[in-house]
């Protein structure tokens, strides 16, 4: 009875949180443990995933994501996973991972700015933090939050892990919900439009990702909305994005 009365006082506590964009928000876990389980999986997915050594995919990816997450005033590191999948990903802790087979779709800087900004807002808006506390409020997770502010429990790492989605694999790509998808493409887009990075690429990014997927949504996209709902939603708040990239002085040249 104890237990189910310190998670409930836990869900009034958390209650208030929002999101950058205002969207109210359920958040149970501290930013220093969701932090801690990203730099883990991302520690773990540098030792089992190949990793691209050429010097000039990694100049350029790293040129576009500095770029970004300057505009953050955080410290990112940025890996170039060697694989043919069109995916990134960014990790709680400042961790970012591009997977070479993007940057045949991604054809411009521009276009990489777009995904990279884009998961980059995922970490800033705290989805994942959202994601695993949806996950202990929704599935009787106590022992999830047990495990996270320091409870024991045989099975409570591999139930926060379970939840987080971090793993050996890929599985560390939460399937983010389609409201977060959208608040991610706006904050994206913000941030690669003060970047320096053109905005309107945006959208023929997601035209790139469209056709790259033939019949099939491209992998990147098969937890998001569909093309043409992201596009509505990035045309939406393109006035505001190209403002912000016109009043940004220093455009980067990553290519």
């Amino acid at each position: 009875m104890r237990r189910i009365y310190v998670a409930s006082l836990l869900l009034l506590l958390v209650a208030c949180a929002t999101s950058p964009t205002g969207r109210n928000q359920l958040k149970l876990f501290s930013e220093e443990k969701i932090a801690q389980m990203g730099i883990q999986s991302y520690q773990q997915m540098k030792q089992e995933e190949p990793i691209d050594t050429s010097t000039a995919d990694n100049r350029y990816v790293k040129c576009v994501a500095d770029a970004i997450t300057r505009v953050t005033g955080g410290e990112w590191e940025v890996t170039v996973f060697k694989d043919d999948q069109v995916n990134a990903f960014a990790l709680p802790g400042g961790k970012i991972g591009v997977y070479s087979g993007l940057l045949d779709v991604a054809k411009t800087d521009d276009q990489l700015a777009a995904v990279i900004g884009h998961e980059v807002g995922h970490v800033l808006a705290d989805h994942g933090n959202e994601r695993v506390s949806q996950q202990a409020a929704t599935q009787g997770g106590l022992q999830v939050v047990s495990a996270f502010l320091g409870g024991s429990g045989g099975g409570g790492n591999q139930a926060v892990m379970s939840a987080l989605g971090l793993g050996a694999q890929v599985g560390i790509l939460l399937p983010f919900s389609r409201t977060q998808e959208s608040e991610a493409d706006t904050i994206g887009l913000e941030l690669m439009a003060r970047a320096g990075f053109d905005p309107r690429q945006s959208v023929a990014l997601w035209q790139n990702m469209a056709a790259a997927g033939g019949e099939k949504p491209a992998e990147f996209m098969s937890t998001h909305p569909s093309n043409q709902s992201r596009i509505n939603n990035l045309e939406s708040h393109m006035n505001q994005a190209m403002q912000l990239y016109q009043q940004t002085p220093n455009k980067p040249n990553c290519s």
